[in-house]
């Protein structure tokens, strides 16, 4: 609909104002108030390309109770507070304050991703509220200031702060394009995968660049190491061009074209160059002619929008832009990063390529090339008119870690050195590689569902395909391949977990087990059966997170050195879990570990992961332990659905329950005696702990014990008083 028609729609849909009583004229104040919504409506609706949804019932407008004596507002979604200085007048002041708080309403309602970013509330509040003519006044304020001023600020509407946002947004002839870009967000329903930066405001680069490292997870998404000003977008060169390749559904063979400078990369380029040559040596001529060609992607292809998710301020025109021969795109070294923690889960293949990238690449033959031997690299650098280097970037991926490393005025081959370097202070946290659990296998598969705060994938065949913002079957999301949330966990819910949903920082895939037939004597409940089959969905996160995890599942408030000893008897677990679940990853659930989702890691799980390895090599049990008396009556049926009919009598001892039962061949009636391990009871019965004694009552078994657990290996109730350290602990639960 035209400019006209929507304006007058919204005209119908303003909120009704209601006024206590203690701002007044209460009147006057309500018609300020219609008027500076209409005004903000009509500015959506010009920059955003369209009519948000139907607004708020209702807004208060009061006075503020302990108001700072610099601001009024700090209100919250249907509340304004304001300060008036003079009783009954609606002075220009009190006006602009008004204006001012109502774009924080209209924003909470328009654009409710945006929520979070604070930058954004307040320059878009700046922006329309009319009071960027009165910041002009004072002292001159240069843009790099301005930047320095809201980059220290721990607040951003302050006046100090404001001042310095008015000094970006009047950089810019009419209303701030940044702005507009975010508003068309808004209106699109799109991920608010990264909040607004201060470059992104002011339209141009107002500061020093300066060096930047970051570190994160292929597992489960952490930033495990974040130097300089790793959010802040950069002109990238060629580091991007993997995706290129990724994207290509066809790679030509070509030859070189001598004299062309975009064809100059390396010595011996061979007379056919093919596209796995010309992404290791970065030849930007074979780029220019694959597009001539009209084979080439366009825009990135399929990664196109992997790359605007995590930051890219465009999609390229041409080829040029893409490879970055124009320095008219930029991104974070974050979001390098996360995009290539996608490529290495998408494509293997590609990541395969560029770990030749240190012998024959444009990594080779340094002295740092040996330490990159494994290691998938792709180098980016951003030249001036001159040909001088603006900036170095180096992206670098190995089984566990992608690093992105970037220079100011540096050529990638003058800092290789730093690409070991950084991933080895990242692996100072122990436990980084990968753990696999299967997950959620007491559900129905179609019950789970899963939503990402970040950007959200599911990988289809090694393409990526964007996942929906709302919750979403997680079945759907893994039918073709892997899901992968960048820049935050998954969240993951069900009908009877917690409301808000568990975190899991990870990667799911759907991997059905095989069929599951239960030995003799082991309890077919079907809770026992599904825990045992296992489950549609693995898990793939940290060594780390998934020990925190456990740990936090079994005993959240354990600590000290009875903690250190639990999360290294969890780690050993995973990787020996084949006595539970043969060929499979091990489960969530008590048949072998409990795992609700990942949690922040504490030190002590830190400190577990960072010991030597365990002595023993098999599963290693523990329980909750401890001296605690319970007392617990089921049914005889149930009981005997577990052992047999005819149960006469039962004791405990060593850990199994022996048992007599009475069977009758032909007229001749015995008793016969049997055993079974004692947690095989225990879990069939949900008892507390594998029971002490046994006694008959009519139709039902009193059972009679303490503690809480099987009893067997790590008693952590025992632990927690024993005062030891975490070896001791665990050659007391296990032997020496």
């Amino acid at each position: 609909m035209g400019l006209a028609v929507a304006v007058a729609v919204l005209l119908a849909a303003t909120p009704t104002f209601v006024t206590r009583g203690d701002v007044t004229p209460e009147a006057g104040l309500r018609r300020e108030a219609e008027a500076a919504w209409t005004a903000l409506e009509a500015r959506y609706v010009q920059e955003a390309g369209g009519a948000p949804a139907k607004p708020p019932a209702s807004i208060v407008l009061q006075k503020g109770a302990a108001l700072s004596p610099q601001r009024n507002g700090q209100g919250r979604p249907g509340l304004v507070e304001l300060r008036q200085n003079t009783p009954g007048m609606l002075d220009e002041r009190l006006r602009l304050a008004l204006r001012h708080e109502l774009a924080h309403q209209f924003l909470w309602w328009a654009c409710p991703q945006s929520s979070e970013d604070r930058l954004f509330h307040e320059a878009f509040s700046v922006a329309v509220s009319g009071e960027l003519p009165s910041w002009k006044e004072g002292p001159y304020l240069s843009l790099s200031r301005a930047a320095s001023v809201l980059a220290g600020a721990p607040e951003v509407d302050t006046p100090r702060a404001r001042r310095a946002l008015a000094r970006l947004l009047n950089e810019s002839p009419g209303f701030s394009p940044a702005l507009s870009r975010r508003l068309r967000q808004c209106q699109d329903g799109a991920r608010w995968a990264s909040p607004l930066s201060i470059d992104e405001l002011a339209g141009v680069g107002v500061r020093e660049a300066r060096p930047a490292t970051v570190v994160v997870s292929r597992h489960s998404g952490e930033v495990l190491l974040s130097e300089g000003d790793v959010r802040r977008a950069l002109p990238y060169g060629s580091v991007l061009k993997p995706f290129l390749y990724a994207a290509g559904a066809e790679h030509p063979t070509l030859p070189p074209r001598p004299g062309v400078p975009e064809w100059v990369c390396g010595a011996g380029v061979p007379a056919k160059v093919d596209a796995r040559t010309a992404l290791l040596r970065s030849c930007n001529g074979y780029y220019l002619d694959w597009e001539a060609r009209g084979s080439a992607p366009r825009a990135f292809g399929a990664w196109g929008p992997v790359l605007a998710s995590v930051g890219l301020t465009g999609l390229p025109e041409d080829m040029a832009e893409a490879t970055g021969l124009r320095s008219t795109l930029a991104v974070s070294p974050w979001g390098v990063a996360q995009a290539y923690r996608l490529l290495a889960e998408a494509r293997p293949d590609v990541v395969a390529l560029l770990a030749d990238n240190a012998a024959r690449g444009t990594l080779a033959e340094l002295p740092a090339s040996e330490s990159l031997v494994g290691v998938a690299t792709k180098t980016g650098t951003v030249r001036d008119a001159a040909s001088r280097p603006q900036f170095g970037w180096i992206a670098a991926v190995d089984p566990d870690l992608v690093a992105v490393v970037v220079r100011p005025g540096a050529m990638p081959r003058q800092f290789a050195e730093e690409v070991p370097k950084a991933l080895a202070r990242a692996r100072k946290q122990a436990g980084l590689e990968a753990a696999r659990v299967q997950v959620l296998g007491l559900l129905p598969p179609g019950d789970v569902e899963a939503r990402c705060s970040g950007a959200g994938f599911a990988l289809v065949e090694g393409v990526p395909r964007a996942g929906e913002e709302a919750w979403t079957p997680l079945a759907s999301l893994t039918q073709r391949g892997a899901a992968v949330c960048l820049g935050a966990p998954w969240r993951v819910r069900f009908p009877g977990g917690p409301g808000e949903g568990r975190d899991y920082a990870g990667v799911f895939i759907t991997s059905e087990p095989p069929p599951y037939r239960p030995p003799p004597g082991v309890p077919t409940t079907p809770s026992a059966m599904k825990a045992r089959r296992g489950s549609d969905f693995v898990f793939r996160t940290t060594r780390l997170q998934y020990a925190a995890g456990v740990v936090s599942a079994e005993d959240v408030t354990l600590t000290g050195e009875a903690r250190v000893a639990l999360a290294r008897v969890v780690a050993h677990n995973e990787q020996h879990g084949h006595s539970r679940h043969p060929g499979r990853p091990v489960c969530d659930t008590t048949h072998c570990q409990a795992f609700r989702g990942t949690v922040r890691v504490r030190s002590e799980d830190a400190k577990a992961l960072g010991l030597a390895p365990l002595k023993w090599r098999k599963w290693l049990t523990f329980s909750q332990g401890g001296e605690e008396p319970w007392r617990q009556a089921r049914p005889r049926a149930e009981v005997e659905r577990l052992l047999g009919r005819g149960l006469v009598s039962l004791h405990f001892k060593a850990g199994r329950v022996h048992y007599l039962r009475a069977e009758t061949d032909g007229d001749a009636t015995f008793d016969t005696a049997r055993s079974v391990p004692c947690d095989l009871l225990r879990s069939g019965l949900k008892l507390p702990s594998c029971p002490r004694t046994a006694s008959f009552n009519g139709e039902s078994l009193m059972f009679e014990g303490r503690g809480r657990g099987h009893g067997e290996g790590l008693d952590v109730e025992a632990a927690k008083a024993a005062g030891s350290g975490s070896d001791v602990i665990l050659d007391d639960a296990y032997g020496q």
